[in-house]
This record gives C-alpha cells, sequence and structure tokens, in this order.
C-alpha cells in the first residue's frame, strides 16, 4: 500500500513523526512524506523536522505564506500533479490547517481514499478557520481517526458512518512521551535565567486575539500584571509580533520575556516547568493535560473538551479579570486535579497503522 503523508504547519510535524515511525515497521506499506511547506523557516518547520527525527520530505511544494484562500489555492494548485505522478492508495492528513483540507479536496476529487487524523473535534465557532477545516476535511474522508471520545460523538450527530470512525487516542502525545525524557536535558531554563515552577509561559496567535487591537492589549495587560508575581515567558508568533508592532504596544521586558519561535525539545521543557500556561494554542491544551501543568486557555471555546473535562484545562476567555483571577487561584494553590484521557498512552499512531492495514 502507497500512502502519501502530508504535513504543512508547525502542529501537523508532532502528529506525523509517531506516524512515520510506526509505518517503518511495516514493510508492505510505503510511505511518501510531503511539505507543503506553509510553514517553512527554520524555527517554524525545519527545527522540528531534525529534533523529531523526521526524514527529509520526499516532496516540498514550498507555498509559503498568504491569505487563506491565496495560500489553499496554492496547495491545491502544486499538490495535484505530485499525486498524478506519486499514484498512491490513499493520502492522510493531520489535524485543520490549510495544508489539511487543500490536500483532502484534491485527493477525493481524483478519486483517492483520504485519512484524517485528529477527526471530530469541534468548538462550533465557524468564527474560525480551523473550524470550517476541520469540519469540511471530516465530510470528505473515508477513514476518520479521533483523538478523544468527543471526536466520535460528533461525527455520529453529522451523520458519519459508525464503521469509518476509529478512537485510537493522540498521535501528538505520542511524540511528547517518547521525547519527554531528551527535553528534560534541554538547557533553556539556564539560558532565559528562570527557577522551576516560578515562571509562567504565555502563547498567544489565534486571529480572534491578535488581529483586534482592543483585545490584544488586553491581553498584554493582564500578562505585566501577571509578569509582576512572576515573569511570562512569551516565544512570540509572528503575526503576533507583527501585530504588536504596527499598534506599538508596549512592553516591559522585565515581565514578560519575549523569545523567537523554540524548538519542540525546549519548548517542551518550558511547558512542563511553568507554574501556568496561558494559550489560544488547542495542542498546548492537551500537552499541558499530560504534564499536569495548570493551563488557562483565553478563549471561550476550545474543540478539546477532554482537556477541560478530564483534564488540567480551563477556560478563562479574554477578560483580564477573569483570567488574573484564575491565575491568582493557581498561585494559591487551587489547582485542578487533572487526569489522562483514554488512550492518550503513546500508542495512538501503532493503533491507526494497525486500522490501515486491516483495510
Amino acid at each position: 500500500m502507497k500512502i502519501l503523508l502530508v504535513a504543512g504547519a508547525r502542529p501537523n510535524f508532532m502528529k506525523i513523526a509517531p506516524l512515520i515511525d510506526a509505518i517503518k515497521k511495516h514493510p508492505s506499506i510505503h510511505p511518501v512524506l510531503v511539505h507543503t511547506g506553509q510553514h517553512y523557516d527554520e524555527k517554524m518547520s525545519g527545527l522540528f523536522f531534525h529534533e523529531l527525527g523526521i526524514p527529509e520530505p520526499d516532496v516540498n511544494l514550498e507555498v509559503g505564506s498568504g491569505s487563506h484562500a491565496v495560500q489553499t489555492a496554492e496547495i491545491m494548485t502544486r499538490f495535484e500533479p505530485v499525486l498524478l505522478e506519486q499514484k498512491p492508495d490513499c493520502v492522510l492528513v493531520v489535524g485543520d490547517v490549510n495544508s489539511t483540507i487543500a490536500c483532502g479536496l484534491v485527493a477525493v476529487k481524483l478519486g483517492v481514499r483520504l485519512i484524517h487524523v485528529e477527526a471530530g473535534l469541534r468548538s462550533f465557532d465557524r468564527d474560525m478557520p480551523e473550524e470550517i477545516n476541520r469540519i469540511l476535511t471530516d465530510s470528505i474522508s473515508d477513514i476518520l481517526f479521533c483523538s478523544e471520545p468527543s471526536g466520535v460523538g460528533n461525527l455520529l450527530k453529522e451523520g458519519v458512518p459508525e464503521e469509518k470512525i476509529h478512537l485510537v487516542g493522540n498521535v501528538m502525545i505520542d511524540t511528547l512521551l517518547r521525547h519527554r525524557d531528551k527535553a528534560e536535558k534541554s538547557l533553556i531554563l539556564d539560558d532565559l535565567q528562570l527557577r522551576e515552577k516560578k515562571f509562567a509561559v504565555a502563547t498567544i496567535h489565534r486571529p480572534a486575539n491578535v488581529d483586534d487591537e482592543g483585545t490584544l492589549t488586553r491581553i498584554m495587560s493582564v500578562l505585566h500584571v501577571i509578569g509582576n508575581d512572576a515573569p511570562v515567558v512569551f516565544p512570540i508568533h509572528p503575526r503576533t509580533k507583527q501585530r504588536l508592532a504596527s499598534w506599538n504596544i508596549k512592553n516591559d521586558p522585565e515581565k514578560i520575556i519575549f523569545t523567537d519561535p523554540l524548538g519542540y525539545l525546549d519548548f517542551l521543557k518550558l511547558v512542563s516547568s511553568a507554574c501556568v500556561v496561558l494559550t489560544d494554542s488547542g495542542g498546548i491544551q492537551e500537552e499541558t493535560t499530560i504534564l499536569k501543568v495548570p493551563c488557562l486557555t483565553l478563549r471561550e471555546n476550545t474543540e478539546r473538551p477532554c482537556t477541560v473535562e478530564i483534564g488540567s484545562n480551563q477556560l478563562v476567555g479574554t477578560d483580564p479579570e477573569k483570567i488574573l483571577s484564575a491565575y491568582q487561584a493557581v498561585q494559591r494553590g487551587k489547582i485542578k486535579a487533572g487526569n489522562i484521557p483514554p488512550l492518550w498512552d503513546g500508542n495512538a499512531a501503532e493503533r491507526i497503522v494497525t486500522v490501515l492495514r486491516n483495510h
């Protein structure tokens, strides 16, 4: 069986890595790795390939950045000839980025079976571009692998036949568990002069939070208040950095420590050592759940409800008073007792490969 594995953006690489390792154990499956180039610089892409042991892509579409329409169209245009040349039995896409839906559409229009890893997640907020990508990709997929029970329930409610749906666990957690010991050796705390559990971590990049001047200003103001108590390390996304500069939103470097985007191992060490994480990232909600680090999600909703229902995550929105109140509760020791969701045991990729071989 020949399978095209598609990765495009930073979150995809953590999901693809364990799948490649699992497939290598089965000579009957021939993988072809396609990197769309949606994230293309060293910090956002190249370093992850090196640290996670991902082989050089067989194909790099090198699409680069652009608006949602431009980027999606460019990926489709460049992926179609690859698919025609490679003639795979199926295409596997992960997550919810533009590369996911773009390559999925090309595959099904050419009659190639489509597999979606991390299917069924729903925020029920269609203002999020990722929500549109998730819904559309699931609707055209032939095999859907879910990371948590809510995904299965959502797909069944949407009319997806039960035989297409498989609850397998979380491939991103496979990667975290595999690299946790290696991340412990990172020197990032020494480099930033930080003490274990004496600092916070923040990551903010979603359009709803960074494309509105008022919202971004409020978030930065509350991070400065938190920074009076514990320094806030903020690996800054290029989009966020651009918005802060264009609106001239000031920063006190003694309270908020900006860094460039970090490699996987450094960031894993940073998050596991933090007293609290403030984020709008979906993946980080999952990582903090496994690490049992308190997570305050600066959104009104999440497509990963098990991180709230079972894990260490809280939805706090973007109101400064609510964020600060939740942070202060954590500092007083009122930490939510988090547990590990079902099948988040490091074996999701193996389960996926078993299903594929049976198909």
